[in-house]
């Protein structure tokens, strides 16, 4: 095995580029708002531990969503189907959609605290607030599961190499 060259600083494009080497689901991150629910696309999401059960999101500082989710203490995670690109496009930004306005894409309810839920989502975690970590202009919201809900079929939303996938590759 050979030694890896020291390098210079990753810079943000070269962090970009290798970190989508790495497939990831598609999430919808929400949250109840003053002024309605808010929501954006969330490829970061991740769980932290099962006792209790605790996720974590990164919240760009410039996502208005994440007002909402500091105000009311709480956020859900929907894990995006195959079928619902429309959905990931209506909260990525890409449709020029904002606010409540993107949850006119797919059918919504709610679980235990009141943070919209995608209807049609592989799964639903649904969180309150415990801690929030200032990193540069992200915020990572540590949240515990309050409420739960799997679909227990389907094929999920990926996001690879820049580019959405509907379903997993059978091989």
């Amino acid at each position: 095995m050979t030694a890896l060259e020291a390098q210079s600083p990753v810079d943000a494009k070269t962090f970009w580029r290798v970190l989508s080497e790495r497939a990831t689901g598609m999430t919808v991150v929400t949250a109840q708002g003053e002024d309605g629910p808010a929501g954006f696309l969330g490829l970061s999401a991740a769980h932290v531990a099962a006792d209790p059960p605790t996720l974590l999101v990164s919240v760009d500082a410039k996502t208005s969503a994440l007002g909402a989710i500091l105000a009311r203490r709480h956020f859900a995670v929907n894990f995006l189907p195959a079928g619902a690109a429309h959905v990931a496009d209506a909260f990525s930004g890409r449709t020029g959609l904002s606010g409540a306005d993107r949850f006119v894409a797919g059918e919504w309810g709610a679980l235990a605290t009141g943070a919209p839920v995608f209807l049609g989502a592989l799964g639903v975690f649904d969180c309150a607030v415990d801690q929030v970590v200032e990193r540069g202009s992200i915020s990572i919201v540590i949240g515990t599961v309050v409420g739960a809900r799997a679909a227990g079929s389907g094929e999920p939303l990926v996001f690879f190499r820049g580019k959405t996938i509907a379903g997993l590759a059978e091989g």
